[in-house]
């Protein structure tokens, strides 16, 4: 006879990372939003207060829709409906890369000066 495999414990708290582009700032948050560590290059004071406040904020938005899609995953496995998740506001994989392209496409706005025909 085999054991029951242990049931596998689902952490209370999600977390994800992102870094800017130039990789001198980053940002951990969990799925609630809540930055759990912050990280940047002194060199980041140049811009001002207000410019690291927007990027920090900015990289924890980003942070937390990474971090709600991967705890949608892992409720997911354990057998939890989709309807419930949608409810709980956990977006699909795919719902997530939607969301952080739109927010990259307001950041960088137009990358070209061609329009289209």
């Amino acid at each position: 006879m085999s054991e029951p495999q242990p049931r596998q414990q689902l952490p209370s708290v999600t977390v994800a990372a992102s870094t800017n582009r130039a990789g001198t700032i980053s940002v951990r948050a969990t799925d609630q939003g809540m930055p759990i560590e912050i990280k940047f290059e002194r060199s980041e004071y140049r811009y001002g207060a207000r410019a690291l406040a927007s990027e920090i904020l900015r990289l924890t938005r980003r942070s937390a829709i990474v971090a709600k899609a991967r705890r949608r995953e892992l409720l997911a496995e354990t057998g939890m409906p989709a309807e419930i998740l949608d409810k709980l506001g956990l977006p699909t994989r795919q719902a997530a890369v939607d969301e952080l392209d739109r927010m990259d496409d307001a950041d960088t706005g137009p990358t070209s000066w061609m329009r289209p025909v």
